[in-house]
């Protein structure tokens, strides 16, 4: 019985087309290098500057680890209050988003009540 299709040539590259296309894969291994240079190991301009934080909120330099251990409670604690009560007025997913950002914040608050106790145990 005869097909009606004939069956597809074996090699239909020639060789200039070959030739082109190792010099594409070349050229973009080449790119593909240059990007995770770029990303992944920056050049010395950027790694060599210190980081220097902002001024504009400071901490007084004397101020004691207790005294700063008091404020961050004060902070935690007034923020788990802000965070429930906007749960309380949200519904669904966004509710429980909330509430699980106010847990997140309770649990850092008992991490710095634990500090400082352990700074001033009574």
């Amino acid at each position: 019985m005869d097909k009606l299709i004939p069956d597809p040539p074996f090699n239909t590259t020639t060789p200039n087309a070959e030739a082109s296309r190792t010099e594409e894969l070349l050229k973009d291994r080449e790119a593909i290098k240059r990007a995770l240079d770029y990303y992944l190991d920056p050049p010395a301009q950027y790694t060599e500057k210190p980081r220097r934080p902002s001024t504009m909120f400071m901490v007084a330099p004397d101020a004691g680890t207790e005294s700063l251990l008091a404020h961050a409670c004060e902070s935690l604690a007034s923020a788990s209050v802000l965070a429930s009560d906007f749960a309380n007025n949200l519904i669904g997913p966004q509710r429980h988003i909330a509430l699980a950002i106010q847990q997140i914040i309770m649990v850092a608050e008992l991490a710095v009540n634990r500090a400082l106790d352990n700074v001033d145990p009574v």
